[in-house]
């Protein structure tokens, strides 16, 4: 069975008032939930210090705490500024990630532009060398840097195409991110779960999981990134809870739904159903 963390990427929507990173770590906890991601995807507007007081707080009480860094930042720009500023957004993450005690930065790395695939590989990975660099000179040796699973074709980001880099550059702080509504969406509409459990043994052994889970919608043809109820069942949850009660994993389930700690707490009950276990 899995021991799970389960929880809401961002404050959740049922808490009422100021609605502060300190108040939905306390209702997370108090709901019965033992996770959450800080949101910086539209910047990074947290000074050091309640960084640091949302650390102590979410130590305390036992919430798992991880960070999304900002959606502007592509690795795989043509333009060298457009580069430096997106390491500047993940270093400013990082450097809230390492106050807090968060275990990983989450962050979408590049879309292929005119490099293509190979070409943004190779970027992706003198940029991500830089970054661990420049965590060294900084002190930042808690928080990880967290590659995560894109759902568009035009994404650096396929599942294997991130494990290959994550597993090359093999630096301890340096990890890939499962987003099953990504792989969901990129693969056209399908998932094994159990097919992409084996390949993270595979790749990185017993090494803990950070995941990210929403539902997806089917629009124009295709399938896309626009996050659903986990009712839609676009992908379904509950198999992924099945199979994870066979592993014995540390794995983080960020719930990205519109309905955040509803779905939660959906969800954590479908993996306690199935005996997987709460950290």
């Amino acid at each position: 069975m899995a021991k799970v963390y389960v929880g809401p990427a961002g404050v959740p929507m049922g808490l009422k008032g100021k609605r502060s990173t300190l108040d939905g770590i306390k209702y997370v906890k108090d709901i019965g939930l033992n996770a959450m991601e800080v949101e910086f995807v539209r910047g990074v507007r947290m000074s050091i210090t309640d960084a640091e007081n949302a650390g102590k707080l979410a130590r305390e009480i036992g919430v798992r705490l991880s960070i999304h860094a900002p959606y502007f930042i592509n690795l795989c720009s043509d333009k060298d500024s457009t580069v430096e500023a997106s390491i500047k957004r993940l270093m400013e993450s990082l450097e809230r990630g390492e106050a807090m005690g968060a275990t990983v930065v989450v962050f979408h790395p590049a879309y292929y532009g005119k490099l293509g695939p190979e070409g943004c590989y190779n970027a992706v990975r003198e940029s991500v060398m830089r970054v661990i660099e420049l965590m060294g000179k900084e002190g930042i040796s808690h928080v990880k840097l967290g590659l995560e699973v894109m759902a568009r074709r035009s994404q650096f980001g396929g599942l294997e195409e991130t494990f290959k880099l994550v597993k090359e550059i093999n630096n301890p702080q340096v990890v890939a991110v499962v987003d099953w509504g990504h792989i969901y969406a990129r693969n056209g509409g399908s998932i094994d779960y159990k097919a992409i459990l084996n390949m993270w043994r595979e790749y990185f052994g017993n090494q803990p999981m950070h995941t990210h889970f929403t539902a997806v919608k089917y629009r124009r043809g295709e399938w896309v990134d626009e996050h659903e109820p986990i009712d839609t069942n676009n992908p379904p949850f509950e198999p992924l809870a099945q199979e994870l009660a066979k592993e014995d994993l540390d794995i983080t389930i960020i719930c990205e739904s519109p309905l955040l700690e509803q779905d939660a707490l959906k969800m954590r009950d479908m993996l306690l159903k199935y005996g997987n276990t709460m950290a």
